[in-house]
């Protein structure tokens, strides 16, 4: 029936840079696999379609004059797709060369699974909870919205909204995919429609895990690393992105607890004023950036020959850093690495280089390395790009 086993669907605006690093580990991921790869550009004005047009010929790029939404673009794609399975993926993404390979099969041997979301790491290593969630139901958003879920973490009453008692390195039975990595199964899709594009940015991933569990399926949460820079293109920070986010939370009430629309309506309206209050104080004194260390020290994860290459992209960028390059990058030696890691902490910023080292290698890393104040960066040695967190 299905001409592939699976469908990537990447929406971009204005992150080519991290589209192109996104599409060089789902190019590896994909190797020996049945595959498409669908790239929709929402009138991105930073060339994106012409700067990667040449470096990967495998891709279908579908170039949008105006800017739909995220909902309507992906759409657009999924209309075309002909894999038995859906990856909706955002460019500013990372995944491991096995990952799909083995969330395939997973969803091969639970026929009743509608989706799959996985456990998505930023750019400094740290897990994001909106990897898992429940659905944000009257008293869910009212536990979110007012902080009873962080002042709660571990209570299934009070932190549902992102599951914080539930075991970030298990698998899990969930509500809510997140729209950064959302493996689906296209028959699910057939039978519970598409994306709401009621929703421009924010919530469709909400609306759309909602109907698959209305259409009988169960949506999973496997701990499977990607790494997601997440909002290189909407910064969280921002009034904006405060209401988009909290106004699709109000299209997804008025849709599904129509009696409850009107007051947790008047809930999010004063929680957005609150947030922007508070925000932008934050904003003028500058205090919503990580600080920035004295002296800080890189260090680098290359082959010996590429090293000099490295620093030097480097120095262009960050002058002020101390550079050490730790090995020729094999596995035992990250492994090494990960067992002394408190000898590691004296590092600032760490460089991976691509395709010195695989991106499971660079995952493997990170997750096993947590440590908020460390910046991690990714060298293409193809590109010559060095790609980073906000940047």
């Amino acid at each position: 029936m299905y001409e592939a086993k699976i469908s990537v669907v990447i929406v971009n605006y204005n992150v080519k840079y991290f589209l192109e690093q996104c599409l060089y580990s789902v190019r590896a991921a994909l190797s020996g696999m049945e595959a498409e790869i669908f790239v929709v550009d929402n009138h991105s004005t930073d060339g994106s379609a012409e700067y990667l047009k040449p470096n990967f010929p495998e891709v279908t790029f579908i170039e949008n004059t105006d800017n739909p939404g995220f909902a309507k673009a992906n759409n657009q794609a999924i209309a075309q797709c002909k894999g038995e399975y859906v990856l909706l993926l955002n460019p500013d993404t990372v995944i491991g060369e096995e990952s799909l390979r083995s969330l395939c099969y997973f969803m091969d041997e639970h026929p009743e699974s509608g989706g799959i979301g996985v456990k998505m790491l930023d750019g400094h290593g740290v897990f994001l909870p909106e990897s898992k969630r429940s659905f944000p139901s009257p008293w869910v958003s009212f536990c979110k919205i007012f902080g009873l879920s962080k002042l709660f973490p571990s209570s299934p009453r009070f932190a549902r909204y992102g599951l914080l008692y539930l075991d970030e390195d298990k698998q899990h039975k969930v509500d809510v995919l997140a729209g950064a990595f959302m493996l689906l199964r296209h028959d699910a899709l057939d039978k519970v429609g598409l994306l709401d594009e009621a929703f421009f940015m924010y919530g469709e991933d909400i609306d759309l895990s909602y109907r698959l569990v209305l259409g009988g399926y169960t949506n999973y949460y496997l701990p499977e690393r990607i790494l997601h820079y997440k909002g290189e293109s909407t910064k969280q920070g921002d009034l904006k992105y405060i209401k988009a986010f909290y106004g699709a939370m109000i299209i997804f009430f008025k849709k599904y607890y129509p009696h409850s629309g009107c007051v947790m309506g008047a809930f999010i309206k004063i929680a957005v004023w609150l947030k922007a209050l508070l925000a932008t104080p934050f904003r003028m004194l500058g205090l919503n950036k990580r600080s920035k260390s004295k002296h800080r020290r890189l260090l680098v994860m290359c082959n010996e020959e590429h090293f000099d290459e490295i620093k030097s992209v480097c120095a262009q960028r960050m002058p002020e850093l101390e550079y050490i390059n730790l090995w020729d990058l094999d596995t035992e030696h990250v492994m090494d690495a990960i067992c002394r890691r408190n000898q590691m902490k004296s590092f600032t910023d760490y460089v991976f280089c691509f395709p010195d080292a695989r991106f499971e290698q660079m995952l493997l890393f990170m997750d096993k390395l947590v440590n908020k104040k460390v910046t991690y960066h990714i060298y293409n040695k193809k590109s010559g790009r060095l790609v980073s967190p906000g940047k």
